[in-house]
């Protein structure tokens, strides 16, 4: 009987060791999920920037033009006998481009040196007979009236001779105006005139053009608002000019693509365009290929100075907040998160650049904004955010 009485006793002892032990154990779980409920510091990506020195550019539209233009024209009438070039092709200077008809230019030249023999032989004898009477006059076997006439009569024959001279020049010259050839080396254009076309020199007949593409000139226009801005940053110290010769122009062309080769700026006109208020400014490029064809559209990004001790910030670090300042949030050595107020002064290709309102080191976030608040404390992710790989890469390019 007094061992069935310790059977029940034996297992309440063990149900109630059971729940304390139970207990304990809960105890202890709530304490580790309250320690491991807090939440840790977000993660961030942040680049750090440095002071840098940055070359100042500006985007002016412009259109290219070619470097030399000749417009080839009739300077004689006459029936074109054969075309010596193909169009489009490359022709140099002094080749031959038309024939005209040289058939009347030729008998018109052999008529004026037939008149020019003429002239020298009637010289020949004023001046015999000039001379032969000054020893006449002397001995006063002629009068000094047919002395004077026979002088008279010289100068006359040397007249006749010059001005037959003058018109075997003009013929022969017309005779080469036969020979239409190129004033220039280029491209030439379309023919206007066929093998047979009649032709005139009072008309001036224009009959092809010749341009020279290589190099090959692009006009910019610049507002003189943008140009007056310019002028005060170098006066200020702003900038630093790189000097006509130095300055580097790109070329951007009208399907979007960037042209190859880099052109320099010859000059910036001194006279403002009263009906638009823009200054014109003008690049050369090289053109070896022909890529650059006369009257294309283009948009031109001329480097203008150097602007010292700024920074460079990736446009997904820089917002603006609803007064339209512009702002950054940075990471301080506590790894607090601050908002800079900046002060910007355009753009570097796909970055800000900031003039003011960052110190050299500054840790700008550029990824997980999103996810933090002013003077909240955050953790530094390793590694560069996404989006600023891509620009960088983009840039590259």
């Amino acid at each position: 009987m007094k061992k069935a009485l310790n059977r029940p006793l034996v297992a309440a002892a063990a149900a109630l060791g059971s729940a304390v032990l139970l207990a304990a154990c809960s105890g202890g779980n709530a304490n580790q999920w309250s320690h491991a409920g807090a939440q840790p510091p977000p993660q961030v990506t942040v680049v750090t920037v440095r002071h840098e020195s940055v070359p100042i550019a500006i985007e002016l539209p412009g259109r290219t033009s070619a470097q030399l233009v000749a417009q080839v024209r009739a300077r004689v009438d006459g029936v074109v006998l054969r075309t010596e070039f193909k169009e489009g092709s490359e022709v140099k200077a002094g080749q031959r481009l038309y024939q005209i008809d040289p058939a009347p230019f030729a008998a018109a030249l052999a008529s004026a040196e037939a008149t020019l023999q003429k002239a020298q032989a009637n010289l020949a004898s004023t001046t015999a007979t000039a001379e032969r009477y000054k020893m006449l006059v002397e001995k006063n076997a002629v009068s000094r009236q047919d002395y004077d006439n026979a002088v008279s009569a010289q100068g006359q024959a040397a007249a006749d001779v010059a001005n037959a001279k003058a018109a075997v020049e003009t013929a022969r010259i017309n005779l080469g105006y036969t020979n239409v050839v190129s004033p220039i080396s280029g491209r030439a254009g379309i023919s206007q005139v066929t093998p047979g076309a009649y032709v005139q020199a009072s008309q001036a007949t224009l009959m092809t053009t010749i341009q020279r593409i290589d190099p090959i000139k692009v006009d910019l226009t610049q507002s003189s608002v943008e140009g007056l801005k310019l002028r005060r940053d170098y006066a200020s110290g702003k900038l630093k000019p790189n000097g006509v010769e130095r300055a580097k122009v790109t070329l951007m062309l009208e399907d979007g693509s960037e042209y190859r080769q880099a052109g320099t700026l010859e000059f910036t006109d001194i006279t403002v365009d009263p009906s638009t208020g823009s200054v014109t400014a003008r690049a050369m490029f090289p053109n070896p290929d022909g890529v650059l064809l006369p009257g294309m559209f283009v948009r031109a990004r001329i480097e203008q100075g150097t602007r010292n001790d700024v920074f460079l910030v990736p446009q997904v670090g820089v917002t603006h907040d609803p007064q339209g300042n512009a702002t950054a949030l940075a990471v301080g050595a506590d790894n607090k998160v601050a908002v800079r107020k900046l002060t910007l002064a355009g753009t570097h290709y796909d970055r800000w650049i900031v003039a003011s309102g960052l110190d050299d080191g500054d840790r700008v976030i550029v990824g997980g904004e999103q996810r933090v608040i002013p003077g909240a404390q955050v953790q530094i992710a390793p590694g560069v955010a996404p989006a600023v790989k891509a620009a960088a890469v983009a840039q590259e390019k």
